[in-house]
């Protein structure tokens, strides 16, 4: 099974990949952006959230670390599920400056598209 591939049904991961694919980065770097999905099952008729994140670390090794509780979000550490890796596979190894400017934009425009959504900050 191919890392990009989520283990479970998200009804709107399309709308996901159609958002994410607005972004492209000017600059090459060392930066990477990446969703993690969570779950709300317990309190949201909507059973999922998205977490948009940035690091220098690859999105599997920093959701590790969230999970790990090293400089992690509180969304991520307690409902953090998988990586979303396909929606932002071309999102990888770009500038900090690209990186901060889209996360910041990658997460209002997955709000506006109505998805529950943390981080992106």
């Amino acid at each position: 099974v191919p890392d990009w591939l989520p283990m479970r049904h998200v009804p709107w991961l399309p709308l996901a990949y159609q958002v994410a694919a607005r972004f492209a980065p000017a600059r090459r770097g060392r930066s990477n952006l990446y969703l993690v999905l969570l779950d709300y099952s317990d309190s949201r008729a909507d059973p999922y959230g998205v977490y948009v994140g940035m690091s220098s670390y690859s999105p599997s090794q920093r959701f590790e670390q969230h999970k790990a509780g090293i400089r992690a979000a509180g969304s991520v550490l307690q409902r953090g599920i998988e990586v979303l890796t396909g929606p932002t596979l071309h999102l990888q190894r770009i500038a900090r400056t690209d990186a901060a400017r889209i996360e910041e934009e990658l997460a209002e425009a997955l709000r506006a598209a109505g998805l529950f959504v943390q981080g992106g900050h």
